[in-house]
């Protein structure tokens, strides 16, 4: 499929334009290439899987980032945007998805924040200019509370009254309702049309494709830092909501010309006859400011299976996995291994029935980056004989498993005496695989296993994978990469709000179903 764009532009120029921009960071190409008009009246959202390239070209509006190659046009005079006052002194502001506001200051002081520090402020004015914003938008903020003590939505509502006491033109919402209820979402979107109406332009960006279709004017999709398709407002406003979904789902999902061939894994033919491994029942997890907990959370792994869990990053994946490695308490459910239940078992039990997790961060929570490659390969056995008798290091001991390991495991290292933190991702990320996979593994938990590695690691690394499950151990594979789901796994399941939405079997199909599941519908 090649890129289409529908192209009927209004009277006048954009406020904003990208033309040809590109921005490059070290082993990634984060935008490339990118044109983008943002026009005033419009909500423009931008749809596109996590590594799309959103993030960076959040960055680059709000000054935060600069274009490699390209060049951006404010009200058609090319503009470098060189910081975010720049930034909000042209007019554009941003609402990231976490909120900015300090939680000890009143809604007042953070108004009132980024102030010339030489005047006064302006109390009475302020409140004069919020009310008369208020009443129009027909919303309703209390200057003197704390903003602690906001909900989420008011919170979003403050911001943006910031953005629109600074008279900003365009307003950016960053994932600005992923962690908003109902009807806190369809209050943003009755809000943005009101702000377009007054001649603002709203750049919107969201995963949930029933949103795209009902707040939005004007569509983008980026894939892989491409923009790959683009639906005009005539357009836009002529097709119902099904259709326009399908469009988005082709656009953010299809394959196109050039795009490798996916080629899904071929399943066990017996694995539905194998009794799992792995029995998870309605587990449960008590949501937190920054994640979304779980609801009861079920599913069964088998034997040589790999389970993918698919879904936009900060959806409940990363307290799934600590759940089930018993690095956080659950409040529900069971978690049986083996048919041994293990809910109420520490991490070393766990890790000793053959529980194994590999964490995302893998310097930062991992390994202990000052230590040698030597104690950061047996950092789950420290007092465990051979290599601890009494409390006394064998250090013989741990030497002769560690020169085991770094060979079994290609680790490359001046010795086992070397800090680990001294060592490439991916010789850190083969020194967290050997310490996990050795000794009686049997359910092998991976967050993001690829995350920051050159081709050649992750290429190393899936293979890996693939051939831990061809020996019969069983993978649960967490992954935001939805190739690599596609080509290592046998079933995929889609996490949205700390819920598992659906499972999708591997095969012709399945990157549909997924990509259907992850915009918010059904496969």
């Amino acid at each position: 499929m090649t890129t289409e764009t529908f192209t009927a532009e209004p009277a006048g120029i954009p406020i904003v334009s990208l033309e040809g921009v590109t921005k490059r960071f070290p082993g990634v190409v984060a935008n490339d290439d990118v044109d983008l008009q943002i026009w005033p009246g419009e909500v423009h959202v931008l749809l596109g899987e996590n590594g799309a390239g959103k993030s960076t070209l959040i960055g680059l509006l709000s000054g935060l980032q600069q274009p490699d190659e390209g060049r951006i046009l404010v009200d058609g005079k090319p503009t470098v945007i060189a910081s975010p006052r720049q930034a909000l002194s042209l007019g554009i502001s941003t609402v990231f998805q976490h909120t900015m506001l300090v939680p000890t200051l009143t809604v007042a002081e953070n108004l009132l924040l980024g102030a010339r520090w030489w005047r006064r402020p302006d109390k009475e004015s302020l409140r004069a200019s919020v009310d008369e914003i208020s009443r129009s938008l027909g919303i309703t903020v209390s200057l003197d509370a704390y903003a602690s003590e906001l909900s989420l939505g008011e919170q979003q509502h403050v911001e943006i009254l910031r953005a629109l006491i600074r008279h900003s033109r365009v307003l950016i919402l960053d994932e600005s309702t992923s962690m908003l209820s109902p009807s806190g979402i369809e209050e943003l979107g009755t809000l943005m049309r009101q702000l377009v109406e007054r001649g603002m332009a709203v750049v919107f960006i969201t995963h949930k494709l029933r949103e795209a279709a009902s707040f939005g004017d004007r569509i983008s999709v980026l894939k892989l830092g491409r923009k790959v398709g683009e639906i005009a407002p005539d357009r836009f406003s002529r097709l119902d909501e099904d259709t326009l979904i399908s469009e988005f789902v082709e656009m953010m999902f299809g394959k196109r010309s050039g795009d490798p061939e996916d080629v899904p894994r071929v399943p066990h033919p017996d694995l539905e006859r194998k009794a799992p491994v792995l029995a998870v029942r309605g587990l449960g997890v008590t949501p937190t400011a920054v994640a979304p907990g779980l609801a009861d959370v079920s599913f069964e792994l088998r034997p040589g299976e790999i389970l993918g869990i698919a879904g936009i990053d900060g959806n409940g994946q990363k307290q799934l996995a600590d759940a089930l490695a018993g690095q956080a308490p659950i409040d529900s459910g069971t978690i049986e291994l083996d048919g041994r239940p293990v809910e109420g078992t520490p991490v070393h039990a766990r890790r000793d029935a053959g529980l194994r997790y590999l964490t995302d961060d893998r310097l930062g929570e991992g390994t202990v980056g000052s230590f040698p490659v030597s104690i950061n390969l047996l950092l789950k056995q420290i007092g465990d004989a051979p290599f601890w008798r009494r409390g006394i290091e064998q250090r013989a001991e741990i030497d002769r498993r560690a020169i085991q390991l770094m060979t079994d495991y290609d680790v490359r290292a001046p010795g086992p005496h070397t800090p680990i933190g001294r060592l490439s991702g991916g010789n850190i990320q083969k020194v967290v695989l050997a310490r996990e996979l050795s000794d009686g593994a049997k359910v092998v938990i991976f967050n993001k296993p690829t995350y920051g590695l050159d081709l050649a690691n992750t290429l190393a690394t899936r293979k890996r994978i693939g051939d831990i499950a061809v020996g019969g151990k069983s993978v649960l594979l967490i992954s935001t990469d939805l190739d690599e789901l596609l080509g290592l796994c046998d079933r995929i399941a889609v996490m949205s709000r700390g819920r598992i939405v659906g499972i999708v079997q591997n095969g012709d199909t399945a990157r549909t179903d997924v990509g259907r599941l992850m915009g918010g519908l059904a496969a």
